[in-house]
């Protein structure tokens, strides 16, 4: 079963980790840039209907993107 990740920012201690990050960020830019919903029409037929969900394809794409990037 294909997993899908619902990211929603969260604030702790009156804290956001959204502000924590510049406006100007790299990753800001290529995320604002770059449609990522290509990975789950690419990997939908890899992926079973039973079991557990799996990581996200797009949070799996991010990783290898920052490695390459990095």
């Amino acid at each position: 079963m294909q997993g899908k990740k619902k990211f929603t920012p969260k604030i702790f201690y009156q804290l956001s980790l959204d502000a924590l990050v510049p406006e100007d960020n790299f990753y800001r830019k290529i995320q604002s840039e770059l449609g990522l919903d290509f990975p789950y029409k690419a990997t939908r037929n890899y992926y079973g209907k039973e079991g557990q969900a799996s990581i996200d394809p797009v949070v799996f794409f991010k990783i290898l993107l920052v490695g390459y990037l990095n």
